[in-house]
């Protein structure tokens, strides 16, 4: 299976820039998994296709302000960093550029609050940092930091929190399930009233995500790790549900696929999960999914590949395009669906 086989064409200005002013009025491409039909509709319809019982699975993660901009104190050269993830005792994975400027020992100042040193060199632009502060760091991060977009995206963000989602809570994501994006305080209390339960999980979004596929056969792919947590009380709603799970994003998908992996049933668990889900896999715990219109050759578009089959999600993709639709962050929608079957 090569990686170009998952290669489309889009047209430059159908990557989304900026979000709409409303969140749920996106477009939304509606894919039945089993025959590859086809609708159009907005994202305020995807309603109509939950039912009383099925379990909406989203991703309650946080995106941090994770980029930061310092001084390397020897030459006073400037160093960008992305902050990945947390690896305990205030040291932190991180993107350098330029990484050939860090090394072990390197110190970058961000402020007076705030600055970071190098204890460890890893492949690809990865190094680990100690961070150094006074006070609270996510705190100072809100201050001096700046909310990691994409760099397909090239307009400034005016409200940082449109890269959140509404129901962000825990925080330690570099980027943001955006999938979750879509949804209003409004439209989930009306899902919410059809008898549709939410749970939620956590997935802090780091390189696993959103770094490139660099190598020509994909299962040669090797994804990074990320941590993920499930409830106690998500996972008796999962391990009791009646109907279908419903995952929001990727991410979701990934976490939920993961514990069924491990346990064989959803449990109250943490951990860190480099699954890569592409054509072939057999998924054990997810029945539909909510998503964006990936990246071509990327591992989202593998793993939505994977789902609803490449010629079906290769199909749709080309159809969004015929139809304007945005793609990306911050772009319009998919609900590739089954249908709804009650569990014995």
């Amino acid at each position: 299976m090569k990686t170009d086989d998952f290669d489309f064409e889009l047209p430059n200005e159908l990557i989304a820039q900026t979000p709409l002013e409303k969140r749920d009025a996106s477009k939304l491409l509606v894919l039945d998994k089993e025959t590859g039909e086809i609708e159009h509709k907005h994202f305020t319809d995807i309603i109509d296709y939950l039912e009383k019982g099925d379990v909406l699975v989203i991703n309650d993660t946080k995106v941090i302000p994770a980029r930061l901009f310092g001084i390397k104190e020897e030459t006073k050269a400037v160093i960008e960093i992305l902050m990945l993830k947390d690896v305990g005792n205030n040291n932190w994975e991180c993107l350098a550029k330029p990484a050939k400027r860090i090394k072990i020992g390197t110190i970058v100042k961000f402020s007076d609050k705030l600055s970071a040193k190098c204890i460890d060199v890893k492949e690809e632009g990865i190094r680990i940092f100690e961070f150094i502060y006074d006070g609270i760091l996510f705190e100072i991060l809100d201050e001096l930091g700046t909310m990691p977009l994409p760099p397909y995206i090239h307009e400034k963000l005016k409200d940082k929190n449109r890269y959140q989602t509404i129901y962000a809570k825990n925080e330690g994501s570099a980027a943001a399930p955006t999938a979750g994006l879509h949804f209003t305080t409004e439209l989930l209390n009306k899902i919410k009233e059809k008898g549709v339960i939410i749970a939620p999980i956590t997935l802090h979004v780091g390189l696993g995500t959103f770094r490139p596929v660099n190598v020509t056969d994909v299962t040669k792919h090797k994804m990074h790790s990320e941590f993920y947590m499930m409830s106690k009380e998500t996972a008796e709603i999962l391990n009791n549900h009646t109907k279908r799970i419903i995952a929001v994003g990727t991410t979701s998908v990934r976490t939920l696929e993961t514990i069924m992996n491990l346990y064989g049933k959803f449990k109250e668990c943490s951990g860190w999960t480099d699954i890569f889900i592409y054509p072939s896999y057999q998924f054990k715990a997810v029945d539909c999914l909510i998503t964006n219109f990936h990246l071509p050759k990327s591992t989202l578009i593998m793993l939505v590949s994977a789902f609803a089959t490449k010629e079906y999600i290769m199909n749709a993709y080309q159809e969004a395009i015929d139809n304007k639709y945005r793609f990306f962050s911050f772009g319009d929608s998919m609900f590739i669906k089954k249908n709804n079957t009650t569990k014995l």
